[in-house]
């Protein structure tokens, strides 16, 4: 298993808050996420679980990059390209994967054209939806975990609806795709 706290500690100092934002909040989703992969296995639905923790634990290394000062961000990129940012730290570092699963955990995915349509700085424009099912756990179970009410209990399948509306009927529909697969996490 990869050692992702190392990881991490290139970019963010121990005891700083984003680096405390940043790892309660993918603990939280990687216990999920873990959680999640041996329902799956326990199905017979073959994931690698110890991707998905390690995923799990690096897909927001990004927000560092990004302008987001409620979660003690003070980079200079707009916080939506958190995840694209850290698709090129880990791509660095030869992670290609885990740097897949960065770039398309945002919402429920971002189609090329929901990029364009909503002007979004993402250049050029290209679908970053997840498609293995690994980077589909990854972006379901951060659903449910935010990070500016750290260490809270996981959001109800109602309260993510509700916050990913906002962005479109596309995202809702590929979210509840991703309920479909995994169900809902307050039943398991």
């Amino acid at each position: 298993m990869l050692d992702c706290l190392s990881i991490i500690q290139r970019y963010y100092t121990p005891g700083n808050d984003d680096y405390r934002v940043l790892v309660i909040h993918s603990r939280q989703v990687a216990e999920l996420a873990a959680t999640i992969a041996q329902r799956l296995i326990d199905s017979h639905v073959p994931v690698d679980i110890e991707f998905i923790e390690e995923a799990a634990l690096l897909h927001d290394i990004g927000m560092c990059r990004t302008n987001a000062p409620g979660i003690h961000c003070h980079g200079t990129e707009p916080y939506i390209l958190h995840g694209i940012m850290g698709r090129r730290m880990l791509d660095s570092l030869g992670l290609y994967r885990h740097g897949r699963v960065c770039e398309r955990h945002t919402g429920a995915g971002i189609t090329a054209d929901e990029i364009i349509a909503q002007q979004l700085p993402i250049v050029p424009p290209r679908d970053l939806v997840p498609e293995s099912m690994e980077e589909k756990v990854v972006c379901y179970a951060d659903k449910f975990f935010s990070k500016t009410h750290l260490g809270d209990p996981a959001r109800t399948l109602e309260r993510v609806r509700q916050s990913l509306s906002k962005f479109g009927g596309a995202t809702l529909e590929r979210f509840e795709q991703m309920v479909e697969l995994f169900g809902d996490p307050a039943t398991y």
